[in-house]
């Protein structure tokens, strides 16, 4: 028969599996970190810190047709897509070919193709879909009720288009508009020009520094850079944060800053216009 240990023995045995286990976890989190994958674990600060994103979250979408969004509530959400993203494409586009229902119950219909540059490795139909989404709402320019938008194929008429382009290709075709797109030397935002809202690919793929450290999903920064670029080309302007801890304004430069405002990416909140002071 063999006599059990020492009690001080057992006692440093156990000490010694709990230093192994926490530090097997410490290694996990920093190789997860050297990845540039999101930890899950939170600060006590972020812990407690008020809801970052005003307003109900867009429906999850299919980023590309390699990647999807988990419905589940308990999933991480996507706060950026993985991999390099390509800087310039073919300067082509590939128009999608269907049509989509009339968004709005009431007002003047305008008419909107979209279109993904050849070379940027995203699927115009799966674009279509988050273009799609940002417009129906609830809380979409359609919600003013004077307002109706509908989707045309490529060929069809129409009164502008939603192009998702390289940075390459975004810069020269804001440039083109009078619009200078580039932060520190190189094409950054995306912009509107007359009949064309164009979205940068990088935006697209990798949101912004802000919206990423806040733990804000990707979704969410899709589906606002799409109603501020069509609000501009619906005759808004930009406008500022109306005060911290608010929500921002859809007309807001949130790919530049938030001010304290919560990221917010509809410009009709709980049935209302929501607007900011003028910039």
């Amino acid at each position: 028969m063999f006599r059990s240990a020492p009690r001080h023995r057992r006692f440093a045995l156990i000490a010694q599996l709990v230093a192994v286990v926490l530090a097997i976890g410490a290694a996990v989190t920093v190789v997860a970190e050297e990845r540039g994958e999101p930890s899950d674990r939170l600060t006590a600060e972020e812990a407690a810190a008020p809801p970052l994103v005003a307003g109900p979250l867009p429906e999850s979408v299919s980023p590309s047709p390699s990647a999807t969004v988990a419905a589940s509530s308990s999933t991480p959400p996507v706060l950026k897509m993985p991999g390099a993203v390509p800087s310039a494409g073919t300067g082509r586009f590939e128009y999608d070919d269907r049509s989509g229902p009339v968004l709005g119950r009431a007002g003047g219909l305008r008419r909107f193709r979209v279109a993904v540059e050849s070379g940027s490795d995203e699927d115009v139909a799966a674009f279509a879909q988050a273009v799609q989404v940002a417009l129906t709402g609830p809380g979409s320019w359609v919600d003013s009720g004077r307002l109706r938008l509908q989707q045309v194929p490529g060929d069809a008429p129409r009164d502008f288009t939603v192009y998702l382009a390289t940075a390459r290709t975004a810069g020269r075709m804001c440039a083109a508009g009078g619009v200078d797109i580039r932060v520190g030397g190189r094409p950054y935002t995306s912009c509107r020009a007359p009949g064309q809202v164009i979205v940068n690919l990088d935006r697209w793929r990798l949101s912004v520094p802000h919206y990423v450290s806040a733990r804000v999903p990707l979704s969410v920064y899709r589906t606002y850079v799409v109603n501020h670029e069509v609000g501009h080309q619906l005759g808004h302007h930009h406008e500022r944060c109306p005060g911290a801890g608010r929500p921002a304004p859809v007309m807001m430069q949130q790919t530049l800053f938030l001010n304290g405002c919560r990221a917010n990416p509809w410009p009709y909140v709980d049935g209302r216009r929501y607007a900011g002071p003028a910039l």
